[in-house]
């Protein structure tokens, strides 16, 4: 029987160890202080303190120096801190702020929820990871007082802001085929990181079309500090299109809240961080060049002057999109706030959107930029243009102090019919809007009956000629929009040049400079120039 209690006494001390025990014969040890919740903030940078970033950690003794930085770790309030409660770093205690201890860190309690403490930046010097909890004295058998851990994250120096100085090429034709390829393209510009703590930089697309307004990330072939090569794929290549190319840096690290300064940015100056004094730097691609006959297209293009608003923000010019000569506004975001990014809009578009079918050549804008007229034989931007070559009025809306939709209107159109059968080419507008003169051209016989169609097959500038100035009432009330004939030749004599010059109408429309020096004017008087140019003034001056 003896023996019987015996063997019973050891098989119950044989279980308490094993249900003390876990499958590697350790002993479970469970945390028994506080649970902690945050810590503010989660990282720094590592390295010695910037200016007005720390200050000596407490009880420091005189005329020593030992900067620290302060963080506050936050606990649940059901399982709290006590008084006597201390912060641990790397498991190292930082003992209560009290008479001198405080030189290497210290803690201090704040109420049941919250501890701060002092940290030196001796502790932060390199890049890495650290540990922080909390240590509550406790008695009893299994009860070690420690709370659960969170990573505090030293961070290497902020990453450097990329710039775009070019891009090559800047332009691709509309890829159609099944068998597309997608288009290298060579970045060039400053601060392009090969590799950093986060990953180096990115380049992404943006585009209304192709990418639907989202920074889409391209495949980068290889990157070094100012040069980056990547591919644009052919999927983004379906649709005409103008897109914007980026550079992004990523931050030198990767924190969700009370982040120190981490650098990185977009080149676009919209994504954070974005620095105080940024310039927006991303290049413009072009989708819709036509794979044959590109380069006799846009040289002719090229040859085109652009326009310029007073005050040099806005520039209108034509460019290839499409297949066609188009006419874009770029907002250089030049004397604007800060907040401003540059852009860059079709201005050859119906008022429901589509861009032009046809070419689109001779920009001319308002001094503020908001209006933008121009010469297109395109058929698709007003309901009911007549055939040829015409002249719009573009309203962006720019600057617009009331609600504005952006609108497309026919500028080379009269109520009396004296522009039937005519096309409008080299527009002229005054500062405001208001009235644009053109010169209307009379297709030659020939040119007129060529394939049966007037609009696609007209000679370049042929035929007779005539100037009109069109009042499209802009700004004003109690006004009837109409056309004007300028030079008062009846329509019957030949042009004088295969390469006509257009009218210019002075800012106010009170004067017109003309480049034939023998049509007669409604204007009186007039002004000789020279013997094949005379400005016209208005009667009412």
């Amino acid at each position: 029987m003896k023996r019987f209690w015996t063997a019973l006494a050891v098989s119950l001390f044989a279980l308490g160890v094993l249900a003390g025990c876990n499958d590697y014969n350790n002993t479970v040890q469970y945390n028994t202080g506080a649970t902690i919740t945050n810590l503010s903030p989660t990282g720094i940078v590592a390295g010695p303190p910037t200016a007005g970033t720390a200050s000596n950690c407490p009880n420091t003794p005189t005329g020593q120096t030992n900067p620290c930085f302060t963080i506050t770790v936050t606990a649940a309030a059901l399982n709290g801190f006590q008084a006597t409660t201390v912060v641990q770093w790397n498991s190292a205690s930082l003992p209560a702020c009290s008479g001198t201890n405080g030189t290497k860190g210290c803690s201090t309690y704040v109420d049941s929820t919250t501890m701060q403490a002092s940290v030196p930046f001796s502790l932060v010097a390199k890049p890495g990871t650290a540990y922080v909890n909390t240590l509550t004295p406790q008695s009893g058998s299994g009860k070690n007082g420690l709370s659960n851990s969170l990573t505090f994250i030293i961070y290497g120096g902020p990453n450097p802001f990329p710039t775009i100085t070019s891009l090559s090429p800047t332009s691709t034709a509309v890829c159609t085929a099944t068998n597309c390829q997608g288009v290298p393209v060579t970045v060039n510009g400053t601060n392009f990181l090969p590799t950093s703590q986060n990953g180096g930089s990115s380049v992404t697309i943006t585009g209304p079309v192709a990418t639907k307004g989202v920074e889409t990330a391209i495949t980068v072939t290889s990157i070094t500090s100012t040069q980056l090569k990547a591919t644009i794929p052919a999927s983004m290549l379906a649709a005409a299109d103008t897109v914007q190319v980026n550079v992004i840096n990523p931050p030198s690290g990767i924190c969700l809240a009370n982040c120190p300064n981490l650098g990185g940015g977009d080149t676009n100056c919209t994504t954070p961080p974005v620095p105080a004094s940024c310039t927006p730097s991303q290049q413009a691609f072009t989708i819709g060049t036509p794979a044959s006959g590109a380069s006799s297209l846009a040289q002719a293009v090229a040859e085109e002057a652009p326009a310029v608003s007073q005050d040099g923000r806005y520039v209108a010019y034509a460019s290839v999109q499409g297949g066609n000569s188009q006419i874009f506004l770029r907002d250089t975001c030049l004397g604007a706030g800060s907040d401003c990014l540059a852009s860059t809009r079709t201005v050859s578009v119906s008022t429901d959107g589509p861009i032009g079918n046809g070419d689109s050549h001779n920009a001319v804008l308002t001094l503020d930029g908001r209006y933008v007229a121009f010469s297109s034989a395109a058929t698709n931007l007003v309901s009911t243009a007549p055939a040829g070559r015409q002249v719009y009025l573009r309203d962006t809306c720019i600057g617009a102090t009331v609600d504005c939709k952006p609108g497309t209107t026919l500028v080379s159109k009269d109520e009396e019919g004296k522009l039937a059968g005519t096309e409008g080419i080299l527009p002229s507008i005054s500062s405001s809007g208001r009235f644009v003169a053109f010169l209307a051209v009379t297709p030659s016989a020939e040119s007129q009956t060529r394939n049966g169609t007037q609009a696609q097959t007209a000679a370049p500038n042929s035929g007779l000629r005539q100037v009109f100035v069109r009042d499209t009432c802009l700004g004003v009330s109690n006004c009837t929009p109409k056309t004007t004939r300028i030079s008062l030749m009846p329509g019957d004599a030949p042009a004088n040049s295969a390469k006509p010059a257009g009218p210019a109408l002075a800012g106010l429309a009170k004067q017109i400079a003309l480049s034939d020096g023998k049509s007669s004017t409604v204007f009186t008087p007039t002004m000789p120039v020279d013997d094949r140019v005379f400005l016209a003034i208005s009667k009412e001056n």
